[in-house]
Formats: C-alpha cells, sequence, structure tokens
C-alpha cells in the first residue's frame, strides 16, 4: 500500500463528515445562505494567502531545483487560479478591498493556518507536502462528488466547476505522487509525524465549512 493510500484511508470518517456537512452540501442544492459563503470566501482568502507562504517554503526547502520550481509554480497557482477566482466573489457579493484589508480571520482559519506555518518552519519537504495535501486533495474529491449539481446560484456553480477540473486533479496527483516518493526514502518516524500533519489538518478542513456555516467569531469579553 503507497503512504498516500494508508493516508486516505486513515481519514475516511474525517472526510466523509466533510462531503455531508451542511455547508457543503448547501453549495451542491443552492440552499447555502450566501452570507455564509460571503464568509468562507473572506476566511479563504486569508487563508489561501498563508497556505501560498508554506508552499514557497516547500519551494525553499526541496533538494533538487525542479522540485523546488514546481513547488514556486504552485505558490503561484495559489494567487493566480483561487485568489483571482475569490476575487470576482468579492465583486459579486460587495466585498471591498478596504473591508478584506481591516478583516480579522475567524479563530478556525487562525488555528489552520498557524498549524501549516509551524509544519513548515519546522519540518522538512514531506512534512509540508503533507500539512497542505488535504486542502488541495478533499476539495478536487468534494468538486468530482459534486459535478453535475446544478445550483440556482451562479457563484456556487463556478466554484464546483474550480475544483472539479482536469487542471486541478492534475496538481492533486503531483502532489500526491511527491508525497510517496519522499515517504519511501524517509523513516518510520518521518512517516509518523507526516500522517498526523495529514490527519489534523484534514480535521481542520472540516472545521473550516463549520466554522463559516456558524459565521464563527472570536468571543467578546466584557
Amino acid at each position: 500500500m503507497k503512504f498516500s493510500q494508508e493516508l486516505r484511508q486513515a481519514v475516511e470518517d474525517s472526510w466523509n463528515a466533510s462531503f455531508h456537512h451542511p455547508f457543503v452540501q448547501g453549495i451542491a442544492n443552492g440552499t447555502l445562505p450566501l452570507q455564509c459563503f460571503r464568509y468562507y470566501v473572506l476566511n479563504d482568502a486569508y487563508y489561501l494567502s498563508q497556505f501560498a507562504r508554506v508552499q514557497s517554503l516547500g519551494a525553499a526547502k526541496a533538494a533538487d531545483l525542479a522540485t523546488s520550481n514546481r513547488m514556486t509554480v504552485h505558490a503561484q497557482g495559489t494567487y493566480n487560479a483561487e485568489l483571482s477566482l475569490h476575487e470576482t466573489f468579492c465583486k459579486r457579493m460587495g466585498i471591498t478591498a478596504e473591508e478584506r484589508a481591516a478583516f480579522q480571520p475567524a479563530p478556525t482559519a487562525y488555528a489552520y493556518t498557524s498549524h501549516m506555518q509551524r509544519v513548515a518552519y519546522n519540518g522538512h519537504l514531506g512534512d509540508i507536502i503533507a500539512v497542505i495535501l488535504p486542502c488541495y486533495w478533499l476539495y478536487y474529491e468534494i468538486g468530482e462528488k459534486l459535478q453535475g449539481s446544478t445550483p440556482e446560484e451562479p457563484i456556487y456553480r463556478e466554484w464546483i466547476e474550480a475544483y472539479g477540473g482536469e487542471w486541478f486533479r492534475e496538481l492533486v496527483q503531483e502532489q500526491i505522487d511527491r508525497l510517496d516518493s519522499i515517504a519511501a526514502e524517509v523513516s518510520q518516524a518521518d512517516r509518523d509525524r507526516m500522517k498526523q500533519h495529514f490527519m489534523i489538518s484534514s480535521h481542520y478542513e472540516y472545521l473550516f465549512w463549520e466554522m463559516a456555516y456558524t459565521l464563527e467569531a472570536w468571543p467578546a469579553y466584557k
């Protein structure tokens, strides 16, 4: 069994919970309140800005120039593809540049990105791929499952199309293959640590849907 297959089995319950979360299902059937998606977009824009930094750290820690180049391409893709999609969503939902600049991420978004950054600064490239891969892989599987869904809201249709496309599948498979190659060369202790990173990120993916669906906020103290 490949290391990636072991990881996928380990998160079966977590990912099934994401597939059936009311946020995801609400995108598919068009019932998700737009205020929830708006909050998701604001937090995801913050998340992706940190995600690209983690990808760039992967480029810096790569052992060869070809891998460094590919990790850099992935970081550029985060900006060019995903953040540009968010720009479109922001315009349609009336999110101004000033609102985005002043926005403070929700606790889950802040915690998830902090988890990724800690792993990236302290670990090697295998740790970095393991901690970011659930975001790639889970979104692709969700995009695949939602293909054929026709919500009336055009924003939701565009979101589904973005993550179920062939271009995204190729990026996901590239990172899966890279992680399997690294896992074959490192120690069991490394693999155990990488598996833990992957599982924690998978749990945060579920919490990210919950964060947006419930409009999670920091507690207010009087």
